[in-house]
C-alpha cells in the first residue's frame, strides 16, 4: 500500500485520542487531474475569484478551511460534513461555531466541477487548491499543489475540539501543538501569516481588553492607541460577532500583519504570543516583518507539508461536500 511508505508516522492517539495521521510521501502529486479532468484547478480559482468578487472576506475564511481541516485527521474534508443525528459535526466545534465560514464557496466549486468531471475531484483537494487560489487571489505567492486526496466517511467534533488551539493560545503551547503535526516554529509563524487577510470576531479579544489572564486589566502587550480603537469596536456588553481586521491591510497578502505584531498591534493573543511571549518565534517574527519574501517562501513550505497530513482511514470522492455518498443514495 503507497500510503506505508511515509516520511513519518506518528499517532496524535497519545497525545489527543485522534486517528493515525501521516506526513505522506507518496500518493499525492501535481497534476493529479490531468487526465481525469484537466480544468480541475482552472474551475477552483474561477470558484475562488467570483466569491471573492462577491464578498472580499470569503478568500480569507476559505483559506482558514485547509488549517481546520487538516489538523484534525488529516486532510479529508471532514470539517465540511454536516451533522447528523449519529454524528456531531466539525462545524459546531468550539474553534468553528459561528467562525468558520464560506463553506457555500466550496459548494459552488464543486457543483462546477461535478458537471464538468461527476465523481472525480475530491472535496478536499478542493479545499487545498481553493486556499491556494485565495492566496494568489489576494497578492500571495503562487504555488504547485499536490493532489489525489479522498474523502473521509465521517467527522469527529471532539477531536477537532481537542485539537484546535484557542484564540488566547500562547506561543509555547502552540508551538507543541504543530510539533506533534512535524511542523516546527517557522511553520507556526509563517501559517499563521494567514492572517494576513481577514477578519476576527469582537469575542475573541474581549478578554486581552478587559481581563487579559484574569487580572481585570488589558494585555499589557497591546500599543495604547491600538488598544483604544478596539475598546471602540468591542466594547464591554458588546455584540460579540463584530469584525475588526486582523491586521491593517486585510484584504491584501503581504507581510503587514508580522509588523503590526513587532508594533504590538496583533489583533488575537495567539498572534502577539509570537511576538511578545517567546523568543525563538519573536525572531521570526521579526525577520517576516523586514523581508516579505522570506514570509512568502516560508509560507509556501509550510502550506504544502500541512496539505499532505493525511489519514490512513478508508474515504471516498464525495459527490456532495456535506454528507457521505450512502447518505445521498437513501433519497
Amino acid at each position: 500500500m503507497p500510503r506505508l511508505l511515509t516520511l513519518l508516522l506518528f499517532s496524535l492517539s497519545s497525545f489527543l485520542g485522534a486517528d493515525v495521521v501521516t506526513l505522506a510521501a507518496t500518493n499525492l502529486s501535481v497534476g493529479y487531474y490531468s487526465k481525469t479532468c484537466p480544468d480541475a484547478e482552472l474551475v477552483v480559482r474561477g470558484a475562488i475569484q467570483a466569491a471573492m468578487a462577491r464578498e472580499p472576506r470569503s478568500g480569507a475564511s476559505v483559506m482558514r478551511l485547509q488549517f481546520h481541516d487538516c489538523f484534525v485527521n488529516g486532510c479529508d474534508a471532514s470539517v465540511l460534513l454536516d451533522a447528523t443525528p449519529n454524528m456531531p459535526g466539525e462545524k459546531q466545534a468550539l474553534s468553528n461555531i459561528n467562525s468558520l465560514r464560506s463553506f457555500e464557496v466550496i459548494d459552488e466549486a464543486k457543483a462546477a466541477l461535478e458537471r464538468k468531471c461527476p465523481g472525480v475531484v475530491s472535496c478536499a483537494d478542493i479545499i487545498v487548491m481553493a486556499a491556494r487560489d485565495a492566496v494568489v487571489l489576494s497578492g500571495g505567492p503562487e504555488w504547485d499543489v499536490r493532489l489525489g486526496r479522498e474523502d473521509s466517511l465521517t467527522a469527529s467534533q471532539e477531536d477537532s475540539n481537542n485539537i484546535m488551539p484557542s484564540p488566547r493560545a500562547n506561543a509555547t503551547s502552540l508551538i507543541n501543538l504543530f510539533s506533534q503535526f512535524n511542523l516546527t516554529p517557522v511553520d507556526l509563524v509563517a501559517l499563521s501569516g494567514s492572517h494576513s487577510i481577514g477578519k476576527g470576531r469582537c469575542f475573541s479579544i474581549v478578554f486581552r481588553l478587559y481581563n487579559q489572564s484574569g487580572t481585570g486589566r488589558p494585555d499589557p502587550n497591546m500599543d495604547p492607541e491600538y488598544r483604544e480603537k478596539l475598546d471602540e469596536l468591542c466594547p464591554i456588553g458588546g455584540d460579540g460577532n463584530v469584525t475588526g481586521g486582523l491586521d491593517a491591510t486585510p484584504t491584501v497578502f503581504d507581510n503587514q500583519y508580522f509588523k503590526d505584531l513587532v508594533q504590538l498591534r496583533g489583533f488575537l493573543n495567539s498572534d502577539q504570543t509570537l511576538y511578545s511571549g517567546c523568543e525563538r518565534t519573536k525572531q521570526v517574527v521579526e525577520e517576516f516583518s523586514k523581508y516579505q519574501g522570506a514570509f512568502f517562501r516560508a509560507f509556501v513550505d509550510g502550506m504544502i507539508k500541512m496539505g499532505e497530513l493525511q489519514s490512513e482511514r478508508r474515504g471516498e470522492i464525495r459527490r456532495n461536500c456535506r454528507v457521505v455518498n450512502a447518505a445521498l443514495s437513501e433519497f
